[in-house]
């Protein structure tokens, strides 16, 4: 971006250094609950979160003891695409998966 300047000599542009902050990110995790099958919740961290095995299992262990797990931090839009992803693929196959998303 320029800015035009007036002197007695003519007019000039000057350059304006502007700086932008990266976007927000938020984190989509996926909390626990008693009726998903393990082996259900690693077949989604490695369908939509481009997970290993060994990573998805991971997750899925931290989700099973601790009450939830981080999958990934995107950007806002990536993430809510993925809640949809995942929320509508645990439906379709009547699970109860929650998974949510949060500023990181």
């Amino acid at each position: 971006m320029a800015t035009r300047t007036r002197s007695s000599g003519g007019e000039s542009l000057e350059a304006v250094k502007t700086r932008l902050s990266p976007p927000p990110l938020y984190k989509v995790v996926i909390l626990n609950d008693d009726f998903t099958p393990m082996d259900f919740v690693v077949e989604v961290l490695e369908r939509f979160f481009s997970l290993n095995r060994e990573q998805a299992t991971r997750i899925m262990l931290q989700v099973h003891n601790d009450g939830r797990g981080v999958c990934g931090v995107y950007p806002r839009d990536i993430a809510a695409t993925k809640v949809e992803q995942v929320t509508s693929f645990a439906r379709q196959h009547q699970h109860p998966l929650a998974c949510i998303m949060e500023e990181n």
